[in-house]
C-alpha cells in the first residue's frame, strides 16, 4: 500500500452576515480544508487502485478535526458537509472517486453518524483548478435551505503528479434561506433523505 505524501493542507473559513438581507443573527460559517498529495497511480494506468482508499482513512479524519476546530471546535455544531478532489493531469478522474469512502466516512464519524451521503465533484485538472464543492444537511439530503457549494483551488496545485483532496462542512443553512421545502427542524427518518 502507498504511503499517503501530504506536501500541504489549505483552510479557509467563511463567515457570511448577510446576502444584501438584514444581518444574520448567527451568522452561518462555511469551512474548507484541501490537502495536497502526492497522486501513487500518476502517470500509469493501474488496474487494481482500492488499496489506496484505506490508505487515505486517516487522512480523512485529520481533515475532517481540522475542519471541526476551523468552526471552532464543537462538531455539534455542523449541519452542512461535502467533498471533492481535483486530480492532476498526469492522474485520471478515478483517482478521485477513490475519496469518496475515506473523506465522507471520516466527517461522519467525527459528526457523530451523520445519516445523509456526502456530496461529491471531481474533476481533472492544473495548477490553480477551482472546484465547487456541493454541501447539503448532514442528517437529510432533502433539506433545502442547506444546499449550499463552496469553491475552493490551490495556486500552485495539483502539479501533474498530485491530487487536491477535499472537505468542506457549514454551521447552518444559507443565510437568507427563504425557498421553503423540508425545514431542518422537520426532520423525520433515519435514511438520510428526509
Amino acid at each position: 500500500m502507498p504511503e499517503i505524501k501530504v506536501r500541504k493542507f489549505v483552510t479557509v473559513v467563511e463567515e457570511i452576515l448577510h446576502e444584501g438581507g438584514p444581518p444574520a443573527t448567527v451568522p452561518p460559517r462555511r469551512a474548507v480544508v484541501a490537502a495536497v498529495i502526492e497522486n501513487p497511480y500518476a502517470g500509469a494506468y493501474i488496474e487494481d487502485i482500492i488499496a489506496l482508499m484505506d490508505d487515505l482513512k486517516p487522512l480523512g479524519i485529520e481533515m475532517a478535526t481540522r475542519l471541526v476546530k476551523a468552526l471552532g471546535g464543537d462538531a455539534a455544531v455542523v449541519e452542512g458537509y461535502g467533498k471533492g478532489a481535483i486530480i492532476g493531469e498526469a492522474g485520471e478522474l478515478e483517482h478521485g472517486a477513490l475519496w469518496h469512502n475515506p473523506g465522507g466516512y471520516a466527517m461522519r464519524e467525527l459528526l457523530g453518524g451523520a445519516k445523509a451521503i456526502v456530496p461529491s465533484a471531481k474533476k481533472v485538472g492544473g495548477l490553480g483548478t477551482k472546484i465547487d464543492i456541493p454541501i447539503t444537511h448532514i442528517n437529510a439530503s432533502y433539506v433545502r435551505s442547506h444546499f449550499d457549494a463552496i469553491e475552493i483551488g490551490v495556486g500552485d496545485a495539483p502539479r501533474r503528479n498530485e491530487m487536491v483532496l477535499i472537505l468542506a462542512m457549514t454551521t447552518g443553512p444559507r443565510v437568507h434561506a427563504r425557498v421553503g421545502g423540508l425545514a431542518a427542524a422537520d426532520i423525520k427518518a433515519g435514511d438520510g433523505l428526509r
